[in-house]
């Protein structure tokens, strides 16, 4: 017979694809994971896991115990949370993923004085280049920025977010500054690679007029802090949301160029698997989470 922890600890050996990986998440040497592995193989009498092969196989036994053993765990946890909440707190694991640049500077400190106030919540946050790739059911909240396309989840608005076309003043000095986007095709531009778009396809309106510019781009990263820096040592022209470069367009590091013109909004929202049914601790931090940019988010004040 086996109890959560056991079970636990065999999802996350699952969830992690090698057991190396889940040694890492674990805090423990992979040598480590493996004779604890050991261990619940010898109590169960079984084998669970097949470890000759280049990828982690699981028996038979060991996916039923997966299964069966996941559903255990997801009610006991509720069970705990129904009996923590009747005397006025949260527990359980709350799993965030956010986007790295984002995720870093403002989910991150959020996440902090929530758990702060509910000690007995664990929260695991996950910093992504490409949160909408990774495997969302392993999430409870993503934060994500932009225009969600079809999905099955259900969003939740947290903060408005615009786009800003900006150079450095050094970069304007040689290249002069643009009058309208096309002219953005025949100057050195910087591009952010995320989740899996079209990142040199850059979409402009003004009234009833569209522009949609392909750029071209010498650099790209799929860290906004990089592009940012890049911008600032004046080596080409980017689109970045407001919330990663007022402070400076406020500073006069950076120029708003083409202020005419306006980009599609990437307004920040958060995701969950459903509206009806969340854990208390997932409605609270979504509660906290749109509480802190209320009535402007930071980048607006």
């Amino acid at each position: 017979m086996t109890d959560t922890v056991d079970i636990r600890f065999l999802l996350m050996i699952r969830d992690s694809g090698s057991l190396t990986a889940a040694s890492r998440k674990l805090g423990l040497t992979p040598s480590a994971v493996t004779q604890r592995l050991q261990q619940l193989e010898k109590k169960l009498a079984m084998r669970l896991v097949d470890r000759t092969a280049r990828k982690l196989l699981f028996t038979e036994e060991g996916q039923l115990l997966c299964q069966r053993g996941e559903d255990l765990v997801q009610q006991f946890d509720a069970l705990l949370e129904d009996l923590q909440e009747r005397r006025g707190g949260l527990v359980g694991t709350l799993k965030i993923n956010a986007p790295l640049g984002f995720g870093r500077r403002y989910v991150a400190p959020v996440i902090a004085d929530f758990q702060l106030q509910n000690p007995d919540v664990n929260v695991a946050l996950t910093l992504s280049d490409q949160p909408l790739t990774e495997t969302v059911d392993r999430f409870d909240v993503v934060v994500h920025i932009g225009e969600l396309r079809v999905s099955n989840l259900v969003g939740y608005a947290i903060a408005p977010n615009s786009r800003f076309v900006c150079a450095s003043p050094s970069f304007i000095k040689r290249f002069g500054s643009p009058n309208a986007p096309d002219e953005l095709m025949h100057m050195p531009c910087i591009v952010l690679r995320e989740n899996n778009e079209d990142v040199s396809l850059w979409h402009f309106s003004k009234g009833k007029t569209s522009r949609s510019v392909r750029v071209t781009s010498r650099l790209s990263c799929n860290d906004g802090e990089v592009i940012r820096r890049w911008a600032c040592e004046g080596r080409g022209v980017i689109l970045r949301s407001e919330w990663d470069v007022t402070d400076e367009l406020q500073s006069g590091r950076l120029v708003r160029l083409l202020p005419a013109w306006k980009a599609p909004d990437a307004n920040v929202i958060a995701l969950t698997h459903n509206r009806a049914g969340l854990p208390a601790r997932t409605k609270h931090f979504m509660e906290f989470l749109q509480d802190r940019f209320k009535p402007m988010p930071q980048w607006r004040v």
